[in-house]
């Protein structure tokens, strides 16, 4: 029976514990032999990853056991961690990157020793951080990229390709470390080696481009000993997107530009790669479509070669499908199933595709599509439902109006529950989500922070703001000096596109973000009056310092894009920042912070804090001990839903006695 009930005060079985316990998804799927392994999340093990391995008889175990952690953080995003081979004798071989210390270590599963170093420790600065390994058993090494640190500033670095012996000798000596590229470019990602070993490609760029902005794609030739010479650029440019290069059995080259406008597959002749001119072939009709995404990790992978000559392709407008394309005929064709997100990996086997993916009733599982029958399975980490599905929201995917007529792409998920329905003629209160990034965007998928709200009372619109990627290079480019512009009018366009049509309360809106979405939260707290209260996490919150050192080297000339170069603007700098804005705050808000955060440190949380003091401006300010960028443990995930569902109930003079009140101060 359904009654009637205040939004905002619904019972719901989906409590902060309940959606902290499933945070996170599965991650870098890859075979080794007739095994296939991923990554997993652990939150109640300490927010570490596991590795999961998959038998050829269908049994599933977990590798490692705590306090491994496979995740490196080679540009603090860290990339594929692992890699694997299957040996004639003793099983299986896998290479690793450790998180505590970022060293890679070898580990035979199969045997009886447990995980055995193979790099050393450095004291310089971060030290060295390995990521996007591939393990070559003929040469006695592992591929991969090596992020050195030079000195103790975030900038003092450099990245090479470098191979590493896996009989352990570099354990302790540096020098036996082999570095295979020179150190030309700022940013690298790992060696593909040719079927017939004889040549490699890998991609590179420099500051200030970030990698959706321009990269080149490196080749050279491999001599029988294993150096690299005749380096030389084959394709791309500082106004080219090149995310990923693999080659194909007939020497080809095979990669994905945005240099039409859209990610798209590209192949290079064999004859081509030789050097001169390098022509290029378009391998899919041209669609409004992406078959990549932004890099924002080394060794992600939308396409996967398959031995047919095949291949499997992740694209899509928005939402993601896996595909099959016959790169002859320019044929697509699409895997049947429910997913509407395919996340960046995929491996082969056989005809077998494997991939991560997930949709709005289902978490992200391991699923397998057999290209030869077009059957599709999971095949680990299967979704099993938490709590009733009528408790979970249905998105309905929205195109608004935005200033100047331009289209904002959103997910909107309205208040959702089998036995409670909101008063006759009352709108809900709605809370507006900025992902972050700010070039990255919302999945459509299942989510039980979503859920966490949705099932008591509460609307939630996604926005994939201008700027956000899925939907072309110049809806991507939309953010260009216009970062706190664009990003803050679309969210409010949205925010008040669905008070206007009634679906939303004018008067109890809300907004909350993450990292770039929480830069967004902030901008719009202090910049507009559209919203009641927000809920900050790890933000940017002053341009100026996070353009002078106080991030990472990967994201440190970020904002010559997104604001201006800061030589040049160095007013707009302070105009944006909601430091320097909060005459303007009234709206209460909670400001969540992880203290061991490289990329959006505390010390910007403590200025704005400062700023706001005697304001009477209500507020709280939780920091957590030993979560970085993006909170990865069970028990602070929990308190800081709770957290932003009390300031919700509080703003919005909602009664809710069963979840822990938020002590605002003044």
């Amino acid at each position: 029976m359904v009654t009637t009930a205040a939004y905002g005060t619904w019972p719901s079985p989906v409590d902060a514990a309940l959606a902290a316990s499933h945070d996170g998804k599965p991650e870098f799927v890859g075979t080794v032999g007739d095994e296939i392994w991923w990554t997993e999340p652990r939150p109640a093990e300490g927010g570490r990853r596991a590795l999961v391995r998959r038998r050829a008889d269908g049994g599933t175990e977990s590798v490692l056991p705590e306090p491994w952690n496979p995740r490196s953080r080679v540009i603090e995003y860290g990339g594929t961690p692992w890699a694997g081979a299957a040996r004639d004798e003793g099983g299986p071989l896998v290479v690793f990157v450790h998180h505590a210390d970022q060293r890679l270590y070898a580990y035979e599963p199969d045997g009886r020793g447990g995980p055995r170093p193979l790099t050393p420790v450095s004291g310089t600065g971060e030290g060295l951080r390995w990521v996007d390994p591939e393990v070559h058993l003929d040469r006695g090494e592992v591929w991969c990229v090596l992020e050195e640190f030079t000195g103790d500033a975030p900038t003092d670095v450099r990245r090479v390709i470098a191979a590493v012996p896996l009989d352990g000798s570099a354990a302790d000596d540096r020098a036996a470390v082999r570095e295979l590229s020179d150190d030309r470019h700022r940013f690298v990602t790992g060696p593909r080696l040719s079927h017939d070993g004889r040549r490699v490609a890998w991609i590179a760029w420099d500051h200030p481009a970030m990698p959706w902005d321009g990269t080149v794609v490196m080749a050279a030739e491999v001599t029988p000993e294993g150096a690299f010479t005749g380096v030389r650029p084959l394709v791309g440019d500082t106004d080219e997107s090149v995310v990923q290069v693999e080659w194909d059995r007939d020497g080809s080259l095979v990669f994905v530009s945005d240099l039409g406008g859209w990610w798209e597959l590209q192949r290079i002749r064999p004859d081509a790669v030789a050097g001169g001119v390098v022509p290029t072939t378009r391998l899919c009709a041209v669609r409004d479509e992406e078959f990549g995404g932004p890099l924002w990790r080394i060794g992600l992978r939308w396409f996967r070669l398959l031995d047919n000559g095949l291949i499997a392709v992740i694209h899509g407008r928005g939402t993601t499908s896996l595909g099959v394309l016959d790169p002859e005929t320019g044929e697509l064709v699409d895997a049947v199933g429910p997913w509407t997100a395919w996340a960046e990996t995929l491996a082969v086997q056989d005809t077998r595709v494997i991939g991560i993916a997930a949709s709005p009733r289902t978490s992200y599982e391991v699923v397998e599509l057999d290209t030869a029958t077009g059957h599709t399975r999971t095949i680990g980490s299967a979704h099993r439902d938490a709590v009733d599905p009528a408790y979970c929201p249905e998105p309905v995917i929205r195109t608004f109006t935005g200033p100047g007529g331009r289209e904002i792409h959103a997910h909107v998920y309205p208040p959702r529950h089998p036995e409670r329905t909101g008063p006759e003629g009352e709108p809900p209160p709605y809370v507006i989500w900025a992902h972050g990034g700010p070039t990255g965007r919302s999945p459509l998928v299942l989510d039980l922070e979503i859920a966490y709200f949705t099932s008591r009372g509460f609307g939630v619109a996604e926005v994939n703001y201008g700027g956000s990627t899925g939907y072309g290079r110049a809806y991507r480019e939309r953010l260009r000096e216009q970062w706190g512009v664009v990003d803050v009018e679309d969210c409010a366009a949205v925010a008040l596109g669905l008070a206007d049509e009634g679906s939303a309360d004018r008067d109890r809106l809300a907004i909350r973000g993450g990292s770039a979405g929480g830069w967004t939260a902030a901008a719009s707290l202090t910049g507009t009056d559209v919203y009641a209260c927000g809920a900050i996490s790890y933000p940017i919150l002053d341009l100026a310092g996070w353009a002078t050192g106080e991030t990472h080297d990967f994201e440190s000339q970020y904002l010559e894009s997104l604001v201006g170069p800061y030589a040049e603007v160095p007013e707009r700098y302070r105009e944006r920042s909601p430091v320097h804005r909060v005459d303007g705050l009234t709206a209460p808000f909670v400001l969540l912070q992880g203290l061991d955060d490289p990329i959006c440190p505390p010390a910007q949380c403590d200025r704005f804090l400062a700023a706001i003091e005697g304001r009477g401006v209500p507020h709280a300010y939780l920091a957590f001990e030993g979560e970085s960028h993006g909170f990865r443990r069970a028990d602070t995930v929990k308190r800081a839903l709770e957290a932003e569902l009390s300031l919700y109930a509080q703003t919005f003079d909602i009664d809710l006695p069963d979840v822990p009140r938020l002590e605002l101060k003044p």
